[in-house]
């Protein structure tokens, strides 16, 4: 079990310049010249690797250079990585290369380090194998060697972090009225909580007279807080939020079901853990002005959490 854990393993690698393969950092401290050899070397491994020739993408790696999987296992020597490599394409037909590279940094002239995110794209429609790995570039006799490669375990990117600020809106608010229009709000995480999905309704003597859904996510280009939203009466919009406080701040605009553009900001501030209040003010319908929206109060009903998959 172990040996073949470590075969799939070593079949995730990919290196600088694979399919789909894209720096997202500029290399640091190489020149163009080895720069540029290590990405030639790529190129030739990845063919190598899309032929299922064992031994020239063995010979990538330096006489005594290793490979350590995500299980431990860890396999030393050309001779050890060609089975390896053998006995997977043995097992497997049809797998191509992709790597995402987070960056490479030369420590010295003759040593490099590079870290990145892996994928063997299987045919079939079957889901990707990734792997996160580090490779240690070394330079002999004037050619770059792989003199060591590990994987560890693939762990989804989640924007948590920018959005864990609005985890107290999680599960449902209502308006606090005693008749006349109510709207009703579900806040829930994706599964990987890169999102925030709303759902919103507003009904009038319990007839839904309208709704949607919006989207809450993080902007990693405008670093900040985004949303988008869609209605069932065919308007959509976005909006852009900030934090002051127990205050959010949402600037949103928004296309009509006729083409019209309508724009406001929406004031939303926490009182308690229980209770928020919502108002919405420079509303513009086409860039004439519309009046304000009172502010309103709504509760939670639940704050039970929902998981979207």
């Amino acid at each position: 079990m172990i040996r073949s854990v470590a075969r799939f393993s070593l079949a995730t690698l990919v290196f600088v310049g694979g399919i789909g393969g894209a720096l997202s950092q500029p290399p640091k401290g190489g020149n163009p010249a080895d720069e540029a050899a290590i990405l030639k070397n790529a190129e030739a491994f990845v063919a190598a690797f899309n032929k299922g020739d064992a031994a020239a993408l063995a010979a990538a790696w330096a006489p005594e250079g290793n490979y350590t999987s995500q299980s431990g296992t860890k396999l030393v020597g050309r001779e050890a990585i060609t089975k390896s490599f053998q006995e997977y394409f043995a097992a497997n037909k049809g797998g191509s290369l992709r790597i995402d590279i987070a960056s490479l940094r030369f420590i010295t002239p003759d040593v490099a380090i590079e870290d990145g995110i892996t994928s063997v794209l299987r045919p079939g429609g079957l889901p990707p194998s990734r792997a996160r790995y580090t490779i240690v570039h070394v330079k002999k006799d004037g050619n770059w060697l792989l003199d060591s490669v590990r994987e560890t375990v693939f762990t989804p990117p989640s924007n948590y972090e920018h959005l864990k600020m609005l985890e107290w809106m999680i599960g449902e608010w209502v308006d606090d009225v005693q008749e006349g229009d109510a709207a009703r709000i579900m806040f829930e995480w994706t599964d990987n909580q890169n999102f925030i999905i709303s759902q919103f309704t507003t009904t009038v003597k319990d007839v839904n007279i309208g709704g949607g859904t919006q989207w809450i996510g993080w902007d990693p280009i405008a670093k900040s807080v985004r949303s988008w939203m869609f209605e069932t009466t065919g308007a959509f919009g976005e909006g852009t939020w900030s934090a002051d406080g127990a205050k959010w701040t949402i600037k949103t605009n928004v296309v009509l079901p006729d083409g019209k553009k309508a724009a406001a900001t929406n004031v939303v501030t926490r009182v308690d853990a229980n209770s928020i209040t919502w108002e919405v003010t420079g509303r513009t319908l086409d860039g004439k002005p519309l009046p304000d929206i009172k502010s309103a109060k709504m509760k939670r009903v639940t704050d039970s959490p929902r998981i979207i998959k």
